[in-house]
């Protein structure tokens, strides 16, 4: 089965896209080769740039805020398990203070690094960090593995707090929805959204072996996805046989 995931607003987009590289850098560390490394360093420097948004590291304590009172409401909730909440909430709390106690913004702390900046400024220029361009970056790649996996754990440690924002919120959003099966009729599935809620993500599971291709559009009335199927020479073609999926919805 593969997962596609679609936001419905700005705020969403921002965080899954924040997920995406936090997932990339974790497995990119954790590997060997220097070119692993030189693209984890992209990642960081790609992480930055996506959360250098002024107001992200506010949103991030409002939302944290927001469900903690939520859920505070189900104490005393005989059918709500008290250990449960409780944990939940002790996540919540644990993500908001570290992420409140992060100075500035994220990655801050890197941009006084000149050594850093200097290979962020070349790393995007086709070619850039050859070795006659950055012979310290180049040294810095012969070192050992374990030399460059505990810097780009240094580095990254400032990125930490966000991360770890981001896997309890979007965790308790994925939590909120209640997968169900549909049919594309046709390949082409619409479906009215409640008046008065609020969605944030829709949540789309194909079978990996249709070959198909989701294409998801969504706003506050209606949620609508047409599954595609790729050419020879991968262009997307509209299904037209009727194909099943499971589909979540997440306010």
């Amino acid at each position: 089965m593969i997962l596609y995931e679609h936001p419905f607003n700005e705020s969403i987009r921002t965080m899954l896209r924040l997920e995406h590289l936090f997932d990339r850098l974790q497995v990119l560390i954790e590997r060997d080769t220097a070119m692993d490394h030189h693209f984890a360093l992209v990642t960081i420097f790609e992480i930055v740039d996506v959360a250098s948004r002024a107001d992200l590291k506010s949103d991030l304590l409002k939302e944290l805020e927001r469900h903690k009172l939520q859920l505070a409401q189900y104490r005393g909730n005989p059918s709500i398990s008290e250990a449960a909440l409780d944990q939940v909430i002790g996540r919540l709390d644990q993500a908001f203070a570290a992420l409140n106690q992060l100075p500035g913004k994220a990655g801050h702390t890197l941009a006084s690094n000149e050594w850093l900046m200097s290979i962020r400024s070349r790393i995007s220029i086709p070619g850039g960090t050859c070795e006659f361009d950055l012979p310290a970056y180049y040294a810095w790649q012969h070192e050992s593995v374990t030399r460059r996996q505990n810097d780009l754990r240094r580095w990254s440690e400032t990125l930490l707090p966000l991360a770890d924002a981001l896997k309890v919120l979007l965790a308790l959003l994925r939590e909120s929805g209640s997968p169900h099966m549909v049919v594309a009729v046709g390949g082409q599935y619409q479906q009215s959204l409640p008046v008065g809620r609020s969605f944030s993500l829709m949540r789309v599971r194909l079978g990996d072996t249709a070959g198909l291709v989701p294409e998801i559009s969504g706003h506050r009335l209606m949620a609508s996805i047409r599954l595609m199927r790729q050419d020879a020479e991968g262009r997307l073609r509209p299904c037209t046989e009727d194909a099943s999926f499971e589909l979540t919805l997440c306010a």
